[in-house]
C-alpha cells in the first residue's frame, strides 16, 4: 500500500522558559490540544499487518506438518504395547515442537522485521516450556510401556534402558532440556549472570545432536516408506539450514561484504556517548529507522561480549549511529573507542519501524535513553506526529537539540516531560489516561511507539489499553537475546 504524505499546518506550542523551540515543559494535564483537520481527516489502512501475516504464516506451516506426523503416525502401525504407543506419539511431537524452537530463534529477516526478536524470544520460552512437558511426558510412557512388557519395576526398566546406546542418547537429550527449561525459570534466572544463563542455554544445541542421533536409531515412524523417511529428514534439514543461515552464514556475508569500523566517537554527555560506524556499500544494508544491531567491538571488551544498541539516526547509506548510556563496564568503555577500531555487528533486527504502521498519525513516547530508535524513527516517519519525552530532568534529555531541529523542521509537536514514570505512580503524571488523552486527544486513531524502562513502558501499556487504543496500533519492542 503506498503511504500518502501529508503536510500538516500544526503550530509550535509555546515552550517553558529554557525548553527551546518545539519542546512543551510538563506543567500540568489541563491544557488543550489542537487537532488540525487534515490530522481528523486521515484515512484508515485496512491492509492486513505484517505481524499478523507473520503470525499467520507461522501457525500455518506448523498446523500442516503437524498434521502430516498425525497421518503418518496412524498409518505406521501401534507399538509393542498402547503404552509404547502414546509414548511414540508424544515423541514425535517432542521432537515437531523442537523444530519450531529453532526456527523461532533462527534470527530470519523476514519472520524477524514482521515480529520482533522480543516476540519470538517469547514464544520461544513458552515453547519451550512445552517442549519440556512433551519430553518429559514421551520419556515416562516410555518406561511405563517397556515395564509393563517386562514385567518389571520402572527404575529397573529406566536403568535398562540406560544400558542401550540409543535409549542413553534419549536420556541425556532429556535431561539437557530438563536443565535448560529449569534454569529459565524467572526466579533462577534473575540470580545468574547473563553470560552463565546463556552458556547453559547453549546445551540445547548439545541436547538437539544427541536427539537427532536419538531419533536415527530408534524412530521407527518414518521408516516405514521411503517417502515418510524423506519428509522427515527434509524438514530437519530445511529448520537446520535456517538456524545456521541466519545465526552464522548471514552475519558472517554481511560483516565481510561491509566490513564496519569506528569512523568517530563523540560525546553527548558526562554519561551519553555517540559511536558512528561506517563501513562499505552501506546503501545495500537493508537497516531502517527503529532497528537495532547486536555489536561488539573485538578489540575493545573481547569477541564474547555482545549488546543490542538501536540506531540512534536514521540509516543513509554511508554511516550508522549508536547512542548509549554508561550503565555498565561495556558500554562506559565505547568512549575509549578508536577511529577505525573494527566492529562486529549482527543485524538489523527488529520490528520497531514505520513498516508496522497502520494510520498516518504516529505517536512517540520515549524515556530516557530509549529516545534512540524514537529519534531515528522520527527522520522517517510522515504525516502527524507527536512525541512524548520523558526524563527526570532536561539536563538528562540526551539528543534534545537534534529533536528539537527535526521536530520545528517537520510540524512535530515535541513535549519534554520531566519526572519519573513507573507502574503504580500517581495519577497526574503525564501517562495516566487522562493525562495522554489531554496531550494527544486522538491518540486511539494514532499509531503509538514505545520505548524507556520497563517500568514506563508498562505504565504507558496499561494507559493505552484503558484508552482503548487496538493492539495493532501499539508498538513496543523489548531487547531479549536468545
Amino acid at each position: 500500500m503506498s503511504r500518502r504524505r501529508v503536510h500538516t499546518g500544526n503550530q509550535q506550542r509555546p515552550s517553558a522558559a529554557g525548553a527551546g523551540p518545539g519542546a512543551a515543559t510538563w506543567g500540568g494535564c489541563g491544557q488543550e490540544v489542537q487537532v488540525t483537520a487534515a490530522e481528523r481527516s486521515l484515512p484508515r489502512r485496512t491492509a492486513l499487518p505484517p505481524a499478523t501475516v507473520a503470525t499467520l504464516t507461522l501457525a500455518g506451516l506448523f498446523a500442516a506438518n503437524l498434521l502430516i506426523v498425525w497421518a503418518l503416525f496412524l498409518t505406521s502401525g501401534e507399538g509393542k504395547n498402547p503404552i509404547l504407543t502414546v509414548a511414540k506419539f508424544f515423541g514425535l511431537h517432542a521432537a515437531l515442537i523442537m523444530m519450531l524452537q529453532l526456527a523461532l530463534v533462527a534470527r530470519l529477516p523476514w519472520l524477524d522485521r514482521r515480529l520482533g526478536m522480543d516476540r519470538l524470544t517469547r514464544w520461544h520460552r513458552w515453547v519451550g516450556f512445552a517442549l519440556l512437558c512433551t519430553v518429559v511426558t514421551h520419556a515416562t510412557f516410555v518406561v511405563l510401556g517397556y515395564a509393563a512388557l517386562d514385567r518389571a519395576s520402572p527404575l529397573r526398566t529406566f536403568l535398562a534402558l540406560a544400558g542401550v546406546p540409543a535409549s542413553l542418547l534419549g536420556i541425556c537429550a532429556a535431561a539437557l532440556i530438563v536443565t535448560v527449561a529449569v534454569v529459565s525459570l524467572r526466579a533462577i534466572r534473575r540470580r545468574l549472570p547473563y553470560e552463565v544463563w546463556h552458556a547453559l542455554h547453549l546445551l540445547v544445541y548439545l541436547a538437539l545432536l544427541l536427539a537427532l542421533v536419538h531419533q536415527l536409531l530408534e524412530g521407527t515412524t518414518f521408516t516405514a516408506t521411503p517417502l515418510s523417511a524423506a519428509y522427515w529428514w527434509t524438514l530437519w534439514a530445511l529448520v537446520l539450514a535456517a538456524l545456521v543461515a541466519g545465526r552464522v552464514v548471514l552475519p558472517l556475508r554481511r560483516n565481510l561484504r561491509h566490513r564496519f569500523r569506528v569512523s568517530a566517537v563523540v560525546p553527548e554527555s558526562p554519561e551519553v556517548t555517540s559511536v558512528y560506524v561506517t563501513g562499505r556499500d552501506l546503501d545495500r544494508l537493508p537497516a531502517r529507522a527503529g532497528q537495532f544491531f547486536i555489536w561488539r567491538f573485538p578489540g575493545h571488551h573481547g569477541w564474547w561480549r555482545a549488546n543490542p544498541f538501536s540506531l540512534s539516526a536514521a540509516p543513509d547509506g554511508r554511516t550508522l549511529r549508536i547512542t548509549v548510556k554508561a550503565v555498565g563496564a561495556a558500554s562506559a568503555g565505547l568512549r575509549d573507542l578508536k577511529a577505525g577500531a573494527k566492529v562486529f555487528a549482527e543485524g538489523p533486527y527488529g520490528a520497531f519501524t514505520a513498516l508496522h504502521r497502520t494510520r498516518e498519525g504516529a505517536v512517540l513516547i520515549a524515556g530516557g535513553v530509549g529516545i534512540t530508535p524514537i529519534r531515528a524513527l522520527l527522520e522517517e516517519l510522515t504525516g502527524p506526529v507527536v512525541v512524548l519525552y520523558r526524563v527526570r530532568s532536561v539536563q538528562e534529555a540526551v539528543l534534545l537539540d537534534e529533536l528539537r531541529s527535526l521536530a520545528a523542521a517537520r510540524g512535530t509537536r515535541l513535549h519534554l516531560l520531566t519526572g519519573r514514570t513507573g507502574v503504580g505512580t500517581p495519577p497526574n503524571l503525564p501517562f495516566a489516561p487522562r493525562n495522554l488523552r489531554s496531550l494527544v486527544p486522538d491518540i486511539a486513531e494514532r499509531d503509538v511507539y514505545v520505548c524507556g524502562p520497563p517500568a514506563m513502558t508498562e505504565a504507558v501499556l496499561a494507559s493505552l489499553r484503558e484508552l482503548g487504543v487496538p493492539r495493532r496500533q501499539i508498538h513496543a519492542e523489548r531487547f531479549a537475546l536468545a
